[in-house]
This record gives structure tokens, C-alpha cells and sequence, in this order.
């Protein structure tokens, strides 16, 4: 999405740009041919990349062998930092004179903090999507960044809530993550909360709009649910935040959608075994996007987190139900709510990003 956003502010910004490399399907629809299918490199966990190692590996390849055939004016990498900052390294390497923008600074303010300075010898710029990022690269001495804006203030009126007829009581909306694995491994966790609290909200109904491509999968795993929930369509998603009472999230962006949308929450996560020995290299407090956005203290979040054992049904469903019920909770994360959206207002991520790619590319740098 990040992607095709760009390339469209790009195209209305000049009239003589082209694009080539790797993406999904929003980037295929805006004329892009993907070296490859994204998916073969759209991995995350440490089991899952192993699994996919030699494939990886190939397609790093591939990648490098492509721009160096045909160097482009600017690189840009979007997110997934461990495969596109490989790429970067080996074309900084074999070709110096191609530009190379970052788009979504890595999360260097939470872990492996030394890829910061490392980053400044193939990464000539970064565009945050988060508005402390800038300020932690300047403290950890990395390239030259600058806050554009996160793509969803583009939309932000699909947030806007009216005046909503729903009682607060009777929608709750839950979210079992983006990724096979974090499905897999939170939604039987999210139906035993469920059950709990439609035995207090006799009238509580639970909605999931799962993305696309894991839909098959959320069907499998409701099925399972003493009372399985209403299924909804990515398209309806935005509707269901502004109706619900409160929500249930597995950590990530989605966390930030129901910030703008003023849906309180309850957020959890869950890794596995091997990947839960990697905790202590993590220099957070929090994993909620608000809490990082609002720069809160573990005693002061604006949201409740739950990370491993700590999230249990019994805690999930307690919070959830001050939620439902209303009061100091609930008015809490609305106030903090407010903020977060000043906080992130401002112009567009797309055509900010397009003007400091463009800059590169026509040989500058991002002129100030």
C-alpha cells in the first residue's frame, strides 16, 4: 500500500517517471512488474525464515542482479528491513552512485540499536511513518531522516466517528493479526476471552474481518469458538471500529487504526518459545504503536498490553469489559485518543515522501 501511494504522488509530481522491482498486488495495479510474487520474501518469525532460507537467498539474488543491471536513478526500500537493507548493502557496494531512501525507518529505537550507524553507509535518507523516529536516529547516529507522515492520515475520514446508535455493549471487535502465525497462535486465546464476556454482555456480539489472504484461515480457527463470531469483509472493517465498543488486537498497525478510529482496546502478542529467549535484546517498555507514539511509561499506558503470560483470558476479558461497561478506563483512551491524533495530523505521507525520493533521484539531495 505504502507502495502504490508513492508511485502515485510520484507520478503527480513528474511526468517522466518509471518503475521497476519487487511488490504486491496494489503496486502490480499501478503498473508495476514484480520481479517476483511478494509473498516469497513477506516472512516474519525466525522459524518461518528458516523454513524459507534457500528461497530467500535466491531471491536476494535476483533482486541485487536486477538493479545493477539497470540502475535506477533511486532505490527505494519499503519496510521488511531484513531483506531490503541486504539488497541495499550489496548495491552500495558494486554501484555507489545509486541513491538509496528508506521508506519506514526500522525499528532500531527497539532493538539492535547499532544498525542505526551501520545504516549510514548504503542508506542516503529515511522517511518515518512515526513521529519520534527522527529523533531517535539523531541519537543514534544514524542517516538523515525525516517524519512524512503515516499513510494512514491519508484516510482519515473512513475514521470518523458520528454520532454512533450502538451501545457501547453490544459490538466488540477482534483482531487475530496479519500473519499465518500470530492467527494461528491468538485466536483460540481471543474465543475463550469472547465466551467469557458474552456471559456478562449477554447481548455482546464479536465481529473479525481477517485480512484477505488469511481469510480461509480466521474461518478455520472461529469455527472452533463456543459461539463463532460474525465474519466481516476487509471493506467493512473501518465501519466496525467506529460502531464497536472496544476491541481486541494482536499488536501492530492495526493498533493505530483504532487509535484515529477512538475504539478503545486491549492489546496482546505472543511469540513462540525460541523467539521469547530474544526478549531481553528489546529496549522497550512498550509494543503498542500508541504507547510508543505517546511516548508513555510502562506505569502510564494509554493502553493495556498483554505479552505472553501475561495475557491470559481472565486478564484480557477484565479489561475489556471496563471497556465495555465505561467509565475512568474507557474515558482514559479516548482522552489519550485525542492527543495521539493531533499529535499525528499534518500532510500526507505520499506526497512528502514523493518530494524527497524525486530530489534524489534528479541527482540532489532533499532540498530543505
Amino acid at each position: 500500500m505504502l507502495g502504490a501511494a508513492l508511485m502515485r504522488a510520484l507520478r503527480r509530481a513528474s511526468s517522466d517517471v518509471d518503475f521497476a522491482g519487487v511488490g504486491g498486488g496494489e503496486m502490480t495495479a499501478e503498473g508495476l512488474r514484480s520481479l517476483f510474487p511478494l509473498g516469497d520474501v513477506a516472512v516474519m518469525g525466525l522459524t518461518p525464515v528458516l523454513a524459507r532460507l534457500p528461497l530467500l537467498a535466491r531471491r536476494l539474488q535476483e533482486t541485487v542482479r536486477a538493479i545493477l543491471d539497470e540502475p535506477p536513478n533511486c532505490l527505494v526500500l519499503i519496510d521488511a528491513p531484513d531483506f531490503t537493507h541486504r539488497v541495499a548493502r550489496r548495491v552500495r557496494a558494486a554501484n555507489p552512485d545509486i541513491r538509496i531512501v528508506d521508506y519506514v525507518c526500522p525499528s532500531v529505537w527497539a532493538w539492535r540499536q547499532g544498525r542505526a550507524r551501520k545504516m549510514r553507509s548504503y542508506v542516503d535518507h529515511v522517511l518515518a511513518i512515526l513521529p519520534f523516529e527522527p529523533a531517535a536516529l539523531v541519537r543514534l547516529g544514524g542517516p538523515p531522516c525525516d517524519y512524512v507522515g503515516h499513510p494512514l492520515i491519508e484516510r482519515i475520514d473512513e475514521f470518523a466517528r458520528g454520532d454512533e446508535d450502538t451501545p457501547r455493549d453490544r459490538l466488540l471487535v477482534v483482531l487475530p493479526g496479519s500473519r499465518e502465525a500470530e492467527v494461528r497462535r491468538m485466536t483460540p486465546l481471543y474465543g475463550v476471552v469472547a465466551a467469557l464476556l458474552q456471559r456478562e454482555f449477554p447481548l455482546l456480539e464479536v465481529a473479525v474481518p481477517p485480512t484477505e489472504a488469511l481469510e480461509a484461515l480466521v474461518k478455520t480457527e472461529i469455527a472452533r469458538w463456543a459461539k463463532p463470531p460474525r465474519l466481516l469483509r476487509q471493506s467493512e472493517k473501518f465501519a466496525a471500529f467506529r460502531h464497536a465498543g472496544a476491541a481486541l488486537a494482536t499488536s501492530g498497525v492495526v493498533t493505530l487504526e483504532l487509535a484515529l478510529a477512538m475504539t478503545p482496546m486491549a492489546v496482546a502478542y505472543k511469540v513462540s518459545t525460541p523467539e521469547s529467549f530474544l526478549r531481553p535484546l528489546v529496549k522497550l517498555e512498550n509494543f503498542a504503536l500508541p504507547n510508543l507514539i505517546l511516548a508513555r511509561s510502562a506505569a502510564d499506558r494509554a493502553v493495556p498490553e498483554f505479552f505472553q503470560g501475561e495475557a491470559s483470558p481472565e486478564a484480557l476479558a477484565a479489561t475489556l469489559a471496563a471497556l465495555l461497561r465505561g467509565g475512568a478506563e474507557r474515558e482514559a483512551q479516548l482522552s489519550a485518543f485525542s492527543t495521539l491524533r493531533a499529535k499525528m495530523l499534518g500532510s500526507g505521507s505520499s506526497p512528502s515522501a514523493a518530494e524527497i525520493v524525486l530530489s534524489y533521484a534528479r541527482g540532489g539531495e532533499k532540498s530543505r
